[in-house]
């Protein structure tokens, strides 16, 4: 018993066009419906549609066509004596020698149908009538998922544990109709005139169920995301790695709830609508942003800005001594020659600021104090200037100060 292929692409073929009544999936069926009855198609030589054949009942003989994107389940008695996932033309005929059921070896179809066909086939000869169903095997969109609260995770790259509230989307395919129809689907949609098994209907009890799956699985999934050390994911990615996220909550699901074992189902994209971290994570993610922008040659360069811009101020408010400051900085950095903790000038205001408690003292304490002045003068006579300005000089090569500063360095050196 079983199918035999009339023809194969759906609708193609002038063998197919001779098919005055046939059965296929009915018109206007939404993107996201599952599973539904085969519908009768045909006209009655032209004179209007053959509507006296009970739906979603073949017999022997009938004529089946399967479009692209379906699989074509027949039942009897809840068990199942045909499957085609194939798209064509065929003709159910149970007991002709040849028939056969066609399966798809690869492709979007699990390679356990094989496996599931031997535990669900109808075991004889069929009765008259039979249930024919179709399955949709594209994917299934507009699964929407939302958390009400807060879930946390621990955060490799941020080192402690975070929270946010996520909504957004998925889809998801039957990759073995076989399980799906006799583990997951209900009874009343398994009835002649059933109304189409659609994942979006939130009053259908086993699709609401899939939704609070998703959703206990969520802190797994992004865990799984965001500490995977191979790709170095970071939760900053979750918004924009439909595949990656996909990969991270569809192995969370099977793990938790069996999916694709148990039910022939995947999911396969995952797009996240909005993720908002609660207080303690957006603070933690500023200041992971701070440390990243500061580490490596970003660090380098937003120091040597900083001493720039250190320098500059050192230049009009500071003057030399200043100068001299920053210089030592600029040493610290590493790479450039750094000055002395005193420049000629520098030296020149210290012993200014010696002389000037011993004048008030008297004349003799003033011209001691002229003598330690002039020696403090002498003491820096033996750092040369030209090579302080060869520093300022490289300083200035670097872009670590402006020309102006640089003149204003060289006047100060110079006495100018």
């Amino acid at each position: 018993m079983g199918f035999i292929q009339a023809f194969t692409g759906a609708l193609g073929g002038t063998f197919a066009d001779q098919w005055l009544d046939f059965l296929t999936v009915p018109s206007g069926i939404a993107p996201t419906a599952a599973l539904f009855p085969a519908v009768s198609k045909g006209t009655n030589a032209g004179r209007g549609q053959n509507t006296k054949g009970s739906e979603s009942i073949i017999s022997n003989g009938s004529k089946i066509v399967v479009p692209p994107g379906y699989g074509l389940i027949t039942m009897e008695d809840g068990r199942t004596t045909g499957l085609i996932t194939e798209p064509g033309g065929y003709i159910w005929a149970s007991g002709d020698p040849n028939s056969r059921s066609v399966f798809a070896g690869n492709g979007i179809i699990a390679s356990t149908v094989s496996t599931t066909w031997e535990r669900f086939k109808f075991g004889g000869q069929p009765g008259s009538q039979q249930l024919a169903m179709f399955v949709s095997l594209k994917e299934l969109p507009n699964n929407r998922f939302g958390t009400q609260s807060e879930i946390y995770w621990d955060d490799r790259y941020m080192n402690a544990q975070v929270g946010a509230v996520a909504r957004g989307s998925y889809t998801m395919k039957i990759v073995d109709p076989l399980l799906f129809v006799h583990n997951w689907v209900p009874a009343r949609h398994l009835q002649p005139n059933a109304q189409p098994f659609d994942f979006t209907d939130m009053s259908n009890d086993a699709a609401d169920q899939l939704f609070r799956e998703v959703v206990a699985s969520l802190a797994a999934a992004f865990s799984k995301y965001t500490n995977d050390e191979d790709k170095d994911h970071r939760i900053t990615r979750i918004q924009q790695d439909s595949m990656g996220l996909a990969q991270a909550l569809g192995a969370a699901v099977e793990e938790n709830y069996r999916w694709a074992a148990d039910r022939g189902l995947v999911i396969v994209k995952v797009a996240m609508e909005s993720i908002e971290y609660d207080e303690d994570t957006r603070r933690l993610l500023s200041d992971v942003k701070k440390a990243d922008a500061l580490s490596g040659d970003r660090s380098r360069s937003f120091a040597s800005q900083a001493f720039a811009r250190g320098v500059e101020s050192a230049g009009q408010n500071g003057g030399g001594a200043g100068l001299a400051m920053m210089g030592m900085g600029a040493g610290a950095l590493g790479g450039m020659a750094a000055p002395t903790n005193q420049t000629p000038f520098a030296g020149a205001q210290q012993g200014q600021q010696q002389a000037a408690p011993q004048q008030d003292g008297g004349a003799g304490q003033a011209q001691g104090g002229q003598t330690q002045g002039g020696q403090a003068d002498g003491s820096q006579s033996g750092e040369d200037p030209v090579a302080k300005l060869a520093q300022f000089k490289q300083m200035l090569d670097q872009g670590l100060i402006s020309q102006e500063d640089y003149d204003a360095a060289k006047n100060r050196a110079l006495g100018l």
